[in-house]
């Protein structure tokens, strides 16, 4: 146990014959007092502030490591969500690219379908307009025909008699 200021103040030295001039050693332990109290006041301190110091460090680990944890886990919440976004992106490309090929076929079926209705419509046409001019070129003929002029006399008496 080491020594305290007290028991520097209270040790007594055995009185030999030819010892140590009283006075001289008691104003020497007072000093080695007054001193050993300063030393041990502020080893005091030292070990009160070392305590502070180690309880602060403790404190700023603790947040260093409560940090540390913050960061890699927002990482791998980033990775999570970049690769979340990805898997979305990638999934949404496949719907477009799906719906794409889906709008294409029917724009194809359909352009085919028109095609083919006017192919149709254009042998149709060609259809009655053949038939149009035969009934036209008829009915020329018939005008153009010394046939004509007989029908009108023909008919122009039968009508004559039901005006009467």
């Amino acid at each position: 146990m080491p020594l305290t200021p007290l028991d520097i103040h209270n040790k007594e030295f055995n009185r030999g014959f030819r010892g140590y001039d009283e006075d001289e050693v008691n104003e020497f332990l007072d000093q080695v007092i007054k001193d050993y109290e300063l030393v041990m006041r502020d080893k005091k301190e030292l070990e009160g502030r070392v305590s502070e110091l180690t309880d602060r460090l403790g404190h700023f680990t603790n947040i260093e490591e409560t940090l540390n944890k913050s960061i890699l886990i927002a990482q791998e919440a980033a990775e999570d969500v970049k690769r979340n976004a990805e898997k979305e992106a990638k999934l949404i490309i496949k719907e477009a690219e799906k719906n794409a090929d889906r709008i294409i076929n029917e724009a194809l079926s359909k352009s085919r379908k028109i095609a083919m209705d006017i192919e149709e419509t254009k042998k149709q046409s060609k259809v009655f307009r053949t038939r149009f001019k035969m009934l036209i070129e008829a009915q020329l003929e018939m005008l153009n025909s010394d046939d004509w002029d007989q029908l009108m006399d023909y008919e122009m008496p039968a009508l004559e008699e039901k005006i009467d």
